[in-house]
């Protein structure tokens, strides 16, 4: 009831098959490269990157570029390295933005390209940024923003509603402005069937 040389030889190459296929799924996942693409590495400052991390895109019109390769701070601002692939010019006033893949997507960095000709080398900074989106900042803004104008000038609505009353009383009845009586329909009956 052992199993032949054979058996095993070939239960031996299924399972060196297994983890090597393994292998490979592990590291498509994971984002990682086994050998670098060829290309340069630009930087970029943000004031918030709100969730972007390694190993994230690089946009520019829609088309992947590169990937974030480093995340540091630098002066109290969050600085990105990003990977840009070889043959990919980015002009000196490109705008380097975060966007979100949907509502709650992954990060990405978008690149819009400006009019300038001098194009960035290895190592350049992308100078204009638009930093994350961050939708906790702007629920907090909207609720203090409008907290603090409804408490305010109650006084004075007071006497403007009193100024209203007054002039509405001493305005004429007529729409037309006279002081005549309007016309009434069905021979002056004043009701309407």
């Amino acid at each position: 009831m052992y199993a032949t040389r054979t058996t095993q030889f070939i239960v031996g190459i299924f399972a060196i098959l297994g983890i090597v296929a393994l292998g490979i799924l592990s590291i498509s996942l994971g984002k990682v490269s086994i050998l670098p693409v060829p290309g340069y590495t630009l930087y970029a400052d943000f004031d918030n990157i709100s969730g972007l991390k390694t190993a994230d895109k690089v946009q520019l019109a829609g088309v992947e570029i590169g990937k974030i390769k480093n995340i540091m701070l630098n002066k109290e601002r969050a600085r990105i390295a990003m990977r840009i692939n070889q043959g990919v010019e980015i002009d000196a006033d490109a705008i380097a933005a975060i966007k979100t893949s949907g509502i709650i997507g992954d990060k990405y960095v978008s690149i819009q390209l400006g009019p300038s000709d001098r194009i960035l080398k290895d190592g350049d900074v992308v100078r204009q940024t638009q930093s994350a989106f961050v939708l906790e900042d702007a629920i907090g803004q909207l609720i203090n923003g409008s907290g603090s104008s409804g408490s305010s000038g109650g006084g004075d609505s007071d006497k403007n509603s009193d100024k209203t009353d007054k002039n509405s009383k001493s305005a004429s009845p007529c729409p037309c402005g006279k002081d005549s009586k309007p016309e009434t329909q069905n021979g002056g009956s004043g009701t309407k069937k």
